[in-house]
């Protein structure tokens, strides 16, 4: 009796592993089907594009009517009590920051004492993240033009990983953007590109605190952002979104254009993604991003 109750317990757990397969598996021939990736995505914004007369409370207030699920801060340079008060009056929270001056002050300069300033920004951003209980800081790592790219990787790589103990120490990401910066991929190039070098470039730095934070539209002019999503898999920390029509060459409101949203819908089920999704379009006021957060339910399926 003992025997046949073991057995049958054991051919029911198989029925039910084989019932409960994971929703990509299920999903992922039918990337159409509405709300596959609900309860995955968590919608946030640039706190540049809260165009909303007021103080910080207010447009935090402004973000939270529109649908969205959190703001990204720019640091340093973030009044870190002020963005305080500003998630405890609103009950919105601060998901991550985007370092404010990566642009101009970059890890792939010549200049060492250029790079020394682009890495105390970080390590402030780090700070600062974490203060207001965000959990990862956008880096864009440098560009192209600060010479070859078998010097500018190695030398940014070995600033930016000055920075990791911190960032593990804190419990706050470093993650790195696709940019339109002629870095990582060839910017004269065509369509046909993929993330290889984006791949080799994260895994150099062996360590669970570096990552992508991917934008879908950035790259849609190089190469297929599904795949791209599918090459980075587990590197994918956190998303970015606008739109790009290859056939106008320029970027798009979320939606429009020519994305693959499907194929990237698909991706994400197949990479088992969980986690933050930020516009990065124009800002404007409160119709204007309830217009936004549609846009992305629409293209995502939520």
């Amino acid at each position: 009796m003992i025997t046949n109750r073991r057995q049958f317990l054991h051919r029911a757990s198989l029925l039910t592993a084989g019932a409960a397969l994971p929703a990509w598996q299920n999903l992922a021939a039918a990337p159409g089907v509405p709300h596959a990736l609900a309860g995955r995505l968590y919608k946030t914004l640039k706190i540049g594009m809260i165009k909303v007369d007021g103080s910080l409370t207010d447009k935090f207030k402004a973000a939270k009517q529109a649908g969205f699920m959190g703001v990204e801060m720019n640091a340093p340079g973030m009044d870190v009590e002020e963005t305080k008060k500003a998630i405890a009056e609103s009950g919105l929270p601060v998901d991550g920051t985007v370092c404010g001056s990566h642009w101009k002050i970059r890890h792939t300069s010549a200049d060492a004492a250029t790079r020394a300033q682009a890495l105390a920004d970080l390590k402030t951003a780090l700070r600062d993240t974490r203060a207001v209980g965000g959990h990862s800081v956008l880096l864009v790592v440098g560009k192209g033009e600060d010479g070859p790219e078998n010097e500018i990787w190695p030398r940014s790589v070995e600033n930016i990983a000055k920075a990791v103990p911190l960032a593990a120490e804190l419990g706050v990401s470093i993650v790195i953007e696709n940019v339109w910066n002629q870095f990582l991929y060839n910017h004269d190039g065509g369509a046909d590109q993929n993330a290889d070098k984006f791949v080799k470039y994260v895994d150099e730095f062996n360590s669970p605190w570096v990552g992508m934070q991917f934008d879908i539209g950035n790259h849609w002019k190089y190469g297929s952002m599904g795949g791209w999503i599918r090459q980075l898999g587990k590197r994918v920390l956190k998303l970015d979104v606008k739109g790009f029509s290859r056939a106008q060459g320029k970027f798009t409101p979320i939606g429009e254009g020519d994305i693959d949203y499907a194929d990237v819908r698909k991706a994400l089920l197949e990479i088992n993604y969980h986690g933050w999704l930020a516009a990065e379009v124009a800002g404007g006021d409160l119709a204007y991003l309830t217009g936004v957060s549609q846009q992305m339910d629409t293209a995502f399926g939520l």
